[in-house]
């Protein structure tokens, strides 16, 4: 009993598993000392189980501790189809009413598409937006203190610490690498001690040689290289004895073309200098392996023989083509590689070899057609070739081509038609040398009744109705429409636009006017945006230069629409960039019938008329207006016609009469500056300016009385005060007027520069510039005129100060203007172009700010990128004076 071991001490049974009972599984780690034990088997744990399973008395678990249950059968299939165990349509027939479905549901498809894709992208884009706003890059996170680096001096640069690593293991490392010394081979010891001998003895092969120098740069001589050299060129002489060998046994050796001779010799050399001999022996040895192991390959061999005719060996490329074709009778490349590798009287025997190998192959009839030098040889091969192959519409070209006759063209062409019936090409061929339009109509007939579902016949049909002068094209191509319609072979919208555009540029414009006519809508719903649709379809055509296209699109839109302004504004406006005078005023006139309330297109109509030298006409255009729509458009539109003309007394009378009938704010300061402008005879010869500002005060006091928030008429008050020298009532006037108009910035702003240019006050220019701003936040006008005043008057800290404020997120932290200003006024030359790029990631897109990065690059002479931005700012903007400045 003493010598027994205690429980732990003891050694455990075989395959014993700690933890078995619970479900565990034995498992070795790489700490354990020898090999790894492997666990105990699925059997050997099943009998452990079982064995512990009877000692309890309870029913045999899983090798996972679970009971085992009785397996079911899971039958996969019961979910299928009884009577099709396979599929439902595995075996059904896909016919035209499934095409059709699947077309239609197609364009639904694309129309919500179309519908739902400005809402998309505009989500898409706020929501990027909002993205970047919540998440900035690093970049962006850190650009205040990359532009703080711009002050760093040099000094403080070199002061900087150098980052290296401190840790010790690392640092131990390293001074071992440094420490480590390797054993230097005796090659190199050898060579130090050589490099500084001279050797005074003489060179017995520099001698025999009759050359000393030929061993200074320390290189020998590569006899290997020497060797393969003059091998390749014995290879080449060899082959030139070849082929003069082949020659001669052949009885043409006393025919030989010398200067084609020399030529093809140069070219042998020159394609045997241009190639690596090893890397063409690589290629062949690949190639030869490749045309063996499949000798049915017809591009291994053309490879092969390309690779020696591009290493000057063209007889040995005609013999492994000769093979190939031999090998590979009903291959086309085959032969037709053969063939070129061939000339004269040989290829035509291979030719023939050829076509009577494949007497189907379009291709090789037509190179053995190529081969005949005389036309009556080549007529011979094609109809050789047509009587073998009766439907290939490009023999039939061919030899339709080669006719010198019309009439034995019209011959032919009709055989050909006979023949082929769906070919439309020949048959829109025969319809244009037919004598007679009967005739062309039959060809065309016939045509359309082989081919119903072809567009092209109908088009062919209305372009020679157009030809001959008929007014029955839009019928044919109505027509057409419904017949296409019928057959379910309709194009869609934009391929039949592009069908209008081809014939307008073949010179079809009644043609391409019946397309538009007939098919712009088609495919459309109601509930679609069609007007916006048609219009982006015009505007393409304009693009394209195709504007007979444009005009019947726009005539298509006002014969919907006829009562739409934008498209009769558009209709004028092709016409005024493209058309002729006539037509613009004949537009003009419709537009103005059909919207007898637009005062612009009366107003475009009279400024076209007087333009063009029609005063009178204008006049009468003007004079229609006020029977229409008496509006101030039309009255202030009569009025400077007047002026112009030097009619100021009929203009004077205008203005009163507009005052009485039309008295709206604009013709109040319409009246005021005509007074100012042109004083009554009156006042002009008594008393000059003061009678006629007077005049003009007396006008705004009436228009103030009326109109008392309308800031014009304050500004004229003002001006006219400021005119007479009479500061005081101007400083009224435009305190008054910013207290019945605070929102008008241009008034704050004429009031702060009173006070500063001509009061020369600067504290109460800015006074009246914070009460600007107070009463109209986020004005960056306003902002920016607080900064020039500032550095008008030399404080530039406070112009930065403001600048700040001003650029702040909450203010006007996205405002070009503003930027601009810091860039070019208030930061030092060097910080210009890393601001401009900050500036330009934050507003994105303003013409002012790119019109300053294009000046920045300017300066620095980067033309090329100046020239970028300017572009860039006019793509935005094209109407900024600033930037063609």
């Amino acid at each position: 009993m003493a010598s027994r071991k205690d429980f732990l001490s003891q050694q455990a049974p075989e395959n014993y598993v700690a933890g078995l009972g619970r479900g565990a599984t034995g498992f070795t780690t790489r700490s354990d000392l020898g090999p790894a034990r492997e666990g105990p088997s699925e059997d050997q744990i099943k009998e452990a189980l079982a064995k512990r399973a009877a000692q309890l008395g309870a029913p045999t678990p899983s090798a996972y501790g679970a009971v085992e249950k009785k397996e079911e059968d899971d039958d996969d299939e019961r979910f299928q189809d009884p009577e099709n165990e396979v599929g439902l349509f595995a075996t059904g027939a896909y016919d035209r009413d499934d095409d059709e479905a699947d077309r239609i549901y197609q364009d639904i498809d694309e129309r919500m598409d179309r519908r739902r894709k400005a809402r998309r992208e505009a989500r898409e884009k706020q929501e990027r937006e909002d993205y970047e706003a919540k998440n900035p890059k690093i970049q962006q996170q850190f650009a205040d203190l990359k532009r703080s680096l711009g002050s760093v001096t040099d000094e403080q640069w070199q002061n900087i610490p150098e980052v290296g690593d401190l840790t010790g293991k690392n640092r131990r490392t390293k001074q071992n690498l440094r420490q480590r010394f390797y054993a230097v081979p005796d090659s190199v010891i050898a060579g130090a001690r050589n490099s500084t001998e001279f050797d005074t003895s003489v060179n017995e092969g520099a001698a025999t040689n009759g050359s000393s120098n030929d061993n200074v740069d320390g290189t020998m001589t590569n006899f290997a290289d020497i060797g393969a050299a003059r091998d390749k060129v014995l290879q080449v002489n060899l082959d030139k004895a070849a082929m003069g060998s082949a020659d001669a046994n052949s009885g043409s050796a006393s025919t030989i073309d010398p200067k084609g001779y020399l030529t093809s010799l140069s070219k042998t050399e020159l394609k045997g200098q241009s190639y690596d001999i090893g890397d063409v022996k690589r290629v062949e040895s690949l190639l030869q392996s490749v045309i063996k192991t499949n000798s049915r390959h017809p591009p291994g061999y053309i490879a092969l023989a390309r690779l020696h005719e591009l290493a000057g060996k063209p007889v040995k490329a005609r013999d492994v083509m000769a093979q190939c074709c031999s090998l590979n009778p009903q291959s086309e490349d085959a032969w037709l590689e053969n063939i070129r590798m061939n000339e004269g009287h040989n290829a035509k025997v291979i030719a023939a070899a050829a076509v009577k190998e494949n007497p189907q192959s379009t291709r090789l009839w037509t190179r053995a057609t190529e081969l005949e030098t005389d036309q009556l040889s080549k007529k011979r091969v094609l109809r050789r070739a047509l009587d073998l192959l009766p439907k290939s519409v490009v023999l039939w070209k061919q030899l339709v081509q080669l006719s010198e006759d019309e009439a034995e063209a019209r011959l032919l062409l009709s055989k050909a038609c006979s023949e082929i019936p769906a070919s439309i090409e020949l048959h829109l061929a025969l319809a244009r040398i037919v004598e007679t339009v009967d005739e062309a109509r039959k060809v065309l007939n016939t045509c359309r009744r082989a081919n119903p579902k072809n567009a092209e016949v109908w088009i062919a049909a209305t372009r020679l109705e157009e030809q001959v002068g008929s007014k029955n094209t839009q019928n044919i191509m109505k027509r057409g429409v419904q017949s296409l319609a019928n057959e379910n072979a309709m194009l869609k919208r934009e391929e039949w636009i592009e069908q209008a555009e081809k014939c307008e540029e073949e010179g079809a414009i009644i043609t391409a006017q019946s397309i538009i006519r007939e098919t712009l809508s088609y495919g459309l719903d109601e509930d679609d945006d069609r007007k916006k649709l048609f219009m982006e379809d015009a505007q393409a055509s304009i693009s394209k230069g195709r504007y007979g296209v444009a005009r019947a699109i726009y005539a298509y839109i006002l014969r919907i629409w006829p009562t739409s302004k934008s498209a009769w504004e558009a209709s004028a406006s092709l016409e005024k960039a493209h058309g002729r005078k006539e037509d613009l005023w004949n537009v003009l006139e419709k537009a103005v019938e059909a919207v007898p309330q637009a005062d612009d297109l009366w107003i475009q109509y009279a400024n076209e008329k007087y333009q063009s030298g029609d005063v009178d006409g204008a006049r009468i255009v003007l004079g229609k207006a006020f029977n229409q729509s008496p509006s101030e458009n039309i009255y202030l539109e009569a009025i400077n016609l007047e002026a112009k003309n030097g009619q100021i007394e009929q203009a004077r009378e205008l203005l009163a009469q507009a005052r009485q009938e039309a008295g709206t704010d604009r013709v109040w300061v319409k009246s005021v500056a005509f007074a100012r402008s042109y004083p009554p005879p009156t006042d002009n010869t008594n008393h000059g300016s003061s009678s006629s500002s007077s005049t003009a005060l007396d006008l705004v006091n009436q228009g103030l009385q009326i109109y008392p928030a309308q800031p014009k008429l304050w500004m004229q008050k003002a001006q006219i005060y400021e005119s007479l020298a009479l500061l005081p009532q101007a400083r009224e006037a435009y305190s008054t007027g910013t207290r019945a108009c605070p929102r008008s910035t241009t008034l704050w702003l004429l009031f702060s520069r009173l006070e500063e240019l001509k009061a020369g006050s600067v504290v109460k220019a800015r006074s009246v510039l914070d009460r600007a701003k107070a009463a109209n936040p986020k004005n960056e006008r306003l902002w920016l005129e607080s900064v020039r005043l500032e550095r008008r008057a030399g404080n530039v800290g406070a112009a930065k100060n403001l600048m700040a404020r001003a650029l702040q997120p909450g203010e006007c932290h996205k405002s070009g203007p503003l930027w601009s200003e810091r860039i070019w006024h208030l930061e030092p030359r060097t910080q210009r172009k890393p601001l401009s790029l900050e500036a330009v990631k934050v507003v994105e897109s303003d013409p002012t700010l790119f019109v300053t990065v294009a000046r920045v690059f300017w300066a620095e002479r980067k033309l090329e990128k100046a020239v970028t931005w300017f572009e860039k700012a006019i793509l935005l903007d094209s109407d900024e004076g600033d930037t063609w400045a």
